[in-house]
Parts: structure tokens; sequence; C-alpha cells
């Protein structure tokens, strides 16, 4: 499938439009990322938290629409930028906290380990070097990795 940009008239293949040459830029991405990343550390505190004094849906509902919310934005700005960030290491890591998280909504009495669990991952995640975050698993090489 093809298609013409009305401000670039090349032709760009939606593959090319979806895995650009190099991840998009956007001058507002890094204050929202911000906002929304302590937003959602905040709110998953609250939830995680709350498990362990027994504190029920009703009174996680806030922090869990937040928790949720924030992290979906949080990640479609990544996806946005290049969704190559699939095969890389960050977004494997928030792939593999999606799915601690899951098993956690399927296990309920196993809840706090599991999110507890993607926590720690969303943790290393976020803190390890470049060249890993940015590392394909894909390519077997790190992808469009800038020191800074």
């Amino acid at each position: 499938m093809e298609f013409t940009h009305p401000d670039r008239p090349e032709r760009r293949t939606l593959l090319g439009t979806l895995f650009p040459p190099s991840p998009r830029h956007f001058p507002w991405a890094r204050p929202v990322q911000l906002v929304l990343r302590s937003l959602h550390i905040a709110a998953m505190a609250l939830v995680v938290g709350g498990i362990p004094f027994g504190a029920d849906f009703q009174a996680l509902r806030g922090p869990i629409l937040l928790t949720l919310v924030s992290g979906a934005l949080l990640f479609a700005v990544d996806l946005a930028r290049d969704l190559a960030i699939l095969t890389q290491g960050s977004g494997v890591a928030v792939l593999l906290k999606l799915a601690l998280l899951g098993l956690g909504f399927l296990q309920p009495a196993a809840r706090l380990p599991w999110y507890l669990a993607a926590t720690l991952v969303a943790s290393v995640g976020s803190h390890m070097p470049g060249s890993w975050r940015h590392f394909s698993f894909l390519h077997g090489r790190v992808m469009r990795y800038r020191d800074g």
C-alpha cells in the first residue's frame, strides 16, 4: 500500500510509515512523557500499596484507571515514534510487564507478586543502558541508539 503525504511529495509505503528509517521526533513528547510517567508511577504505587492492606476494587478504581490511561498514553507516544520499539529491549520489557499484569488479573489470589514482578520489570526497563533498551531482537544488534 502506498500513499503520498501532503507535505512530502515522495511516495511512502505503509511499512515505511510504521517503521520509519529513524524514529520520529515530537518536540512535545518529552514533557508529556515526564508528566504521564510521574502520574503512572504514583497511581501504580497506590494500587500495589493498597493490595496488601485489603483495598478492594472500589477503593482502587481511580488509581487503576489512572494507571491504565497513563500507561496506554506513554506506550502510544513510543509507538507513534516507531513501531520497531516492539522488537527492542524497551518494548519487550513493556510487553513482559503487560503479561505479568495480565497474570495478576487472571490470578487474583496471587495478584501482589505478579504486580510486584511487573513493577520490577518496568523499573529495569526504564533504567537499563540505552544499548539494551534499543537492542533489536529482530536484527540482533542495537538500533537507532543516540547517547544523550
